[in-house]
């Protein structure tokens, strides 16, 4: 049994297919496919059930899984020791941002990257909170910026700020897009009288709307699932619906002065923006490292007086 058997196995079992497998090792599937089966050679059972949704793990399939994990794991943690040895900030950091919060703080977490590990290499991934936590569970992902999620005990989540989350309107007659923003208050049952267009489920804005409406009885009115916040600003502009989005989303777009811009009160609605790791794989010295710088970023990069 080779490593990479081990580890082509892992990952399909995963992601629960051999094509996306592939396409995340960047390998062939017929490639993939013959080592899995090596495998399987080499134990004489099958190991994964293969239908036409993908793949699922045979008994045997899922005690050797939990074996493959542990061996894969050790692994990593010897050459992490090592680093941590030599006081290395080097490798690859694999940092997941969510589509509004990586439109405007890609380029500076980038730069400031570089400047602190210029012999390390970043990659940055987007997606929606619910997935970038399932990137850090399978290892796709090192860490991630989330929005308010649910507790998992393969995550550790540390807190960064709170962010306010405001009704975005369109401009009325007579106003001019010169005119300054108007951030008078709007409550949570006037919001609730409103067309919203929003994301679909699982965003967490979405669920955190509704979950905080039906504690005070309350419903929202979803007029639109949308999931581009570009897309949702252009409706919100020229269709008359609202949507309910953060100050950096509508900011980000350039386009501030096309909306009346509402802060959500009574009670407030605030979203917190947390940073997320894996609980269950090693912390190397550039993950360490990185996590503050990522965090102060995150900080000052919202520090935007309203």
């Amino acid at each position: 049994m080779e490593l990479r058997q081990l580890e082509y196995f892992v990952h399909v079992a995963e992601l629960g297919s051999f094509t996306r497998a592939s396409n995340f090792l960047s390998i062939a599937q017929p490639v993939l496919s013959r080592q899995v089966r090596a495998l399987e050679v080499e134990f004489r059972q099958a190991l994964l059930e293969r239908n036409g949704r993908g793949v699922t793990l045979t008994e045997a399939g899922k005690r050797f899984l939990e074996h493959g994990r542990g061996v894969l794991s050790q692994i990593e943690r010897a050459q992490l020791d090592m680093e941590e040895g030599r006081g290395a900030s080097t490798g690859r950091l694999v940092v997941a941002l969510p589509p509004s919060v990586s439109l405007t703080l890609t380029a500076p977490l980038v730069r400031a990257f570089r400047d602190r590990f210029p012999k390390a290499t970043l990659c940055v991934l987007e997606g929606l909170s619910t997935y970038v936590l399932e990137w850090l569970t399978i290892g796709r992902a090192d860490c991630a910026v989330v929005y308010t999620v649910p507790t998992s005990s393969g995550v550790e989540l540390a807190p960064v700020l709170n962010e306010q989350l405001y009704l975005v309107s369109g401009r009325g007659a007579g106003t001019s897009p010169t005119d300054p923003p108007n951030y008078d208050e709007i409550s949570l049952a006037e919001v609730a009288e409103r067309n919203l267009v929003m994301p679909s489920r699982p965003h967490s804005i979405r669920m955190l709307v509704e979950a905080t409406m039906a504690q005070a009885s309350l419903k929202p009115r979803i007029a639109l699932e949308i999931e581009s916040i570009p897309a949702i600003l252009t409706l919100v502009r020229d269709e008359g619906v609202h949507a309910i989005l953060s100050l950096k989303a509508v900011r980000s777009s350039g386009r501030e002065g096309d909306f009346h811009v509402r802060p959500i009160r009574k009670p407030t609605l605030e979203t917190t923006l947390w940073i997320a790791t894996s609980a269950q794989r090693p912390h190397g010295p550039l993950l360490n490292q990185a996590v503050p710088l990522l965090q102060n970023l995150l900080r000052d990069h919202w520090k935007t007086g309203v």
